[in-house]
């Protein structure tokens, strides 16, 4: 799955599963139960995911494919 700013944060979630253990490695706090964040998700892009958190979009898609390279080998 090719990540852009662009793609829902629910399509990340339904491919690699919650992942909001690995972001806090790379800085980025988690957003309330995996519940919530699978509802928010629906409606939220990587760019305003970014925006919510405070990072710069360029360094939240990195962090995201760190996070999901680090959730592949375990």
């Amino acid at each position: 799955m090719q990540i852009t700013k662009d793609t829902r944060v629910s399509a990340i979630l339904e491919e690699y599963g919650d992942i909001a253990d690995v972001m806090e490695i790379f800085g980025v706090r988690r957003v309330a139960r995996y519940s919530l964040r699978m509802l928010a998700a629906k409606a939220v892009t990587v760019e305003w995911a970014a925006r919510i958190h405070r990072v710069p979009l360029d360094q939240f898609l990195q962090i995201l494919k760190q996070a999901i390279a680090k959730r592949i080998e375990t």
